[in-house]
């Protein structure tokens, strides 16, 4: 341990590389409990079938409020959604358009996140129900055994879009008030 004396203070550089490697390592380990709680979560969802049809109602999707409080929740959803996108009987379709349709909602939940109507952001679980709308709605509508079409579209898309605004603002925006004064939580900004 190397000490030396600033502005009267001794300043230890073994202690400012600890600390430095335990924020790194919370980080980590808070951005695998992410991704492990959505992966686990949709696949409780799967076991009632709601989590990979024209109706969907993923508990995991409340976890989408989560970047308002951290950007580490935007890797950790994106992992967490590939992890059961995995599963997902559209195969590759969508283990990566599933997956890009979450990171880009989790970036713009993080960046609505700040405007706020008497300190909720009323706003942040607005994308996931869009931008799933969009993406899953495309991704099933191509898989329906009569092929594409702007019905099929539609309709699941609006399907998708009722199924996340259940999971965003009912469930994510409760978690939001558990959470917005957790000390732990505050840590990971």
């Amino acid at each position: 341990m190397l000490l030396f004396v600033f502005g009267g203070k001794f300043v230890s550089f073994y202690r400012e590389k600890e600390y430095i490697r335990d924020q790194r390592v919370r980080k980590i380990v808070f951005t695998a409990l992410i991704a492990s709680l959505y992966a686990v979560l949709t696949l409780v969802s799967a076991s009632f079938g709601l989590s990979y049809s024209g109706i969907q109602i993923r508990i995991s999707e409340a976890l989408t409020i989560l970047p308002v409080f951290t950007p580490y929740a935007i890797t950790g959803l994106t992992i967490g959604c590939f992890i059961s996108n995995l599963g997902s009987p559209f195969g590759i379709a969508d283990i990566v358009f599933g997956t890009l349709a979450t990171f880009i909602s989790a970036v713009l939940t993080r960046s609505l996140s700040n405007i706020r109507v008497k300190g909720v952001p009323i706003l942040a679980p607005l994308p996931p129900v869009v931008v799933s709308a969009v993406f899953v709605g495309a991704i099933i509508s191509f898989f329906m055994p009569e092929g594409f079409t702007i019905m099929a579209f539609l309709t699941t898309a609006l399907s998708i879009a009722i199924g996340q605004f259940i999971s965003c603002y009912g469930l994510g925006m409760l978690m939001f008030f558990v959470l917005k004064d957790n000390k732990y939580i505050k840590r990971m900004r």
